[in-house]
């Protein structure tokens, strides 16, 4: 990362470097879709303590990457020497899609997280932060930088809600009183010495609709998540079996789950998404699980090209479905579609589909 003091060189003052880019970066990132723009520092005070209390009760479960990294997450300058500001950036990405609440309620369809349903997020907002990184530069000179978007070991929610994009909710998401919490995080490490925006008043109060409504009490207690319980965990993370207790508890929900943030009030303010990339694909919100379940390993790979989903390869997504199809009601339809993939080449696969066979051969 290069030194600031080459900025300076260019004969600008660092006073006006300070004022030229918090001022324009925001209306830049405006320009560039982002819903929203903020600036933090990189002394995060008490978050390497936080994280290391949640890793040290195994909360994180398999994602062994929480812990690879150190304390490299909770401080910046570590993971990028000479990072003196973070800039946070957030895109929201609700789509226009069939409603949530009544494909939870119809056990034959498959409940997809609603940021899943279309193209993977990643790609796209690395590159809307790289222009704003390119663009920063136009205006001041080469400046040292790394942009980021759930690719390391960074510490997003946290960063954001000290830049002033929110605050973190009880279910450990960002939220905001104007967008809710559907959407999309990254950040651009900077050398740059930026004043930082001040955080927001945490506006929860004594709302707990997100902790009863998670569907398997993965929120143990207000801000903290246990993944190991977490539908999203065992549905995106978790490369192995998912453990029996907790499958019925699943529902249709074959990647990812939305419950905390479907009941929590201040989505009623949540944005419709207009990039064209989050729009609905391959008709993900009005599929049956009997018709995803059929899919080959090709069908697979060819109509998922491009999401977020296609990283849990076709193994783990006949894995949650052969859980939701256990949770479906009995029909000659669900027990052939089962019967069909008994016999699967991935022992994984087999498992979960003889154990759906057996919650509908006991009648319950």
């Amino acid at each position: 990362m290069g030194g600031v003091e080459q900025d300076c060189t260019r004969g600008i003052a660092m006073d006006d470097v300070n004022v030229i880019s918090a001022a324009r970066i925001r209306q830049w990132g405006g320009a560039l879709g982002f819903d929203a723009v903020g600036i933090s520092g990189v002394v995060l005070e008490g978050a390497w303590e936080g994280l290391a209390s949640w890793l040290a009760k195994g909360r994180h479960g398999e994602m062994d990457y929480m812990a690879r990294h150190g304390t490299k997450r909770a401080r910046p300058a570590e993971l990028v020497p000479g990072t003196l500001s973070v800039i946070s950036a957030r895109r929201s990405y609700r789509p226009r899609a069939e409603d949530a609440g009544g494909i939870l309620a119809d056990a034959t369809r498959a409940y997809v997280s609603r940021y899943a349903l279309g193209r993977d997020y990643h790609r796209f907002m690395r590159a809307r932060l790289q222009s704003l990184a390119s663009r920063i530069e136009a205006a001041i000179g080469p400046y040292g930088y790394r942009v980021f978007c759930d690719s390391a070991p960074v510490m997003e929610v946290e960063l954001a809600a000290r830049a002033g994009l929110g605050w973190r909710g009880k279910h450990t998401l960002l939220l905001d009183r104007a967008a809710g919490s559907y959407f999309f995080l990254g950040e651009i490490y900077t050398d740059l010495p930026l004043p930082p925006d001040a955080p927001v008043e945490p506006h929860c109060g004594s709302c707990a609709r997100c902790i009863d409504a998670c569907p398997t009490g993965a929120i143990v207690t207000p801000y903290e998540l246990d993944a190991r319980r977490c539908i999203s965990y065992l549905t995106i993370e978790l490369k192995g079996s998912i453990p029996v207790a907790l499958r019925a508890s699943i529902g249709n929900r074959i990647y990812g789950c939305d419950d905390c943030q479907l009941v929590c009030p201040w989505n009623r303010f949540a944005r419709l998404a207009v990039e064209p990339d989050f729009a609905v694909r391959n008709g993900l919100d009005r599929c049956t699980l009997v018709e995803l379940f059929a899919w080959s390993e090709a069908q697979f790979e060819t109509r998922l090209a491009g999401s977020a989903i296609r990283r849990i390869g076709h193994e783990r997504w006949l894995r949650n479905i052969a859980v939701a199809l256990g949770n479906a009601p009995t029909s000659p339809e669900v027990l052939a579609a089962l019967d069909a993939r008994r016999d699967a080449p991935s022992a994984l696969v087999r498992e979960h589909v003889r154990w759906a066979l057996g919650v509908h051969a006991r009648g319950r």
